[in-house]
């Protein structure tokens, strides 16, 4: 049965799941998302990547600053959807949107919730070294991300992949996800199971303050908080090159053989091998200001980058 929905979403991550919906023959009434930003050298206003599928579909897009007036909540009941869609969105749902539908809210989640709760649940489960993590539809209520699991697919995480490779993989499995519990609405038979009390944990947002590395900390810890933060924001430190100190960019590591001090780039490897607090770690990608990624192998041909220089 064809659903009345809205769907709710902003970045690349939600537009699988709405082109799914769309797909699959829903009634998409409406899309939410954030408002145009500033982007580019020219800081001209920019749609979000749902605001511009959406448009693509022929779809009302609305982008209102918040949902807490009455205007806008009058505006979202009066679309008479039998479901709203919920998708990396990035505003609060008061409880007048959330009960508006017949059917109430259900939310995209990436992760094996109730661990990782909030903004940046994938790379906060690379940077923290999880081994699994999971997609889940969830309905939705006024607590954040505190709402019963509708249906769940489970990930592994492999040891090497980077946060960006997981948003991918993780963003198309939701897609499917999604119509599926839909599907299951639609029958009156989707289930529920509440979240567990134990283990809930925080996904804060990113902050620049800790993008940069800190090489006094063990191999592990350094490569999953390289790989959580690639490609964005991008995890960092200073290298003296050419004689000046110059930020660079580690989009991609691996665990290293050696020890030394803390920061010390070891000897004898084709790319940068950098002690670290116990272990080492291999660069195997970086990023130097104004540049194109390169490998570490291209990077330590090209630099003046030798063993026993210390990074900071």
């Amino acid at each position: 049965m064809s659903l009345r929905v809205v769907f709710m979403g902003t970045p690349d991550f939600s537009v699988p799941t709405l082109m799914e919906i769309v797909g699959q023959g829903h009634d998409v009434v409406a899309v939410y998302s954030q408002p145009p930003r500033p982007a580019g050298r020219g800081m001209d206003l920019k749609k979000s990547p749902v605001h511009e599928a959406a448009e693509s579909f022929g779809i009302p897009v609305f982008t209102p600053d918040s949902l807490k007036g009455t205007e806008e909540q009058e505006t979202f009941a009066s679309l008479d959807a039998d479901v709203a869609v919920v998708v990396a969105y990035g505003l609060i749902l008061p409880k007048a949107v959330l009960d508006a539908p017949q059917f109430g809210c259900l939310n995209l989640h990436a992760s094996l919730l109730p661990r990782w709760r909030g903004a940046a649940p994938i790379n906060r489960a690379v940077m923290a070294g999880d081994k699994e993590t999971a997609v889940q539809v969830m309905r939705m209520e006024e607590g954040l991300d505190t709402g019963p699991v509708c249906m769940s697919e489970t990930v592994a995480i492999d040891e090497n992949v980077t946060a960006g490779e997981l948003h991918d993989r993780l963003s198309g499995l939701g897609g499917d996800l999604m119509v599926r519990a839909l599907a299951a609405l639609s029958r009156g038979a989707l289930g529920e199971q509440v979240q567990a009390e134990d283990g809930v944990t925080y996904a804060d947002k990113l902050s620049k303050q800790e993008t940069r590395i800190d090489w006094s900390k063990p191999a592990a810890d350094v490569h999953n908080h390289i790989r959580g933060l690639s490609p964005f924001p991008g995890a960092w430190c200073e290298m003296t090159l050419g004689g000046k100190p110059e930020r660079v960019k580690v989009l991609r590591s691996s665990l290293g053989e050696g020890e030394g001090a803390a920061g010390t780039v070891l000897a004898g490897a084709e790319v940068p091998v950098v002690a670290c607090g116990s272990g080492a770690v291999r660069l195997d990608q970086v990023q130097r200001a104004g540049k194109k990624p390169m490998s570490g192998a291209d990077f330590l041909r090209g630099a003046s980058l030798s063993a026993g220089a210390v990074l900071d």
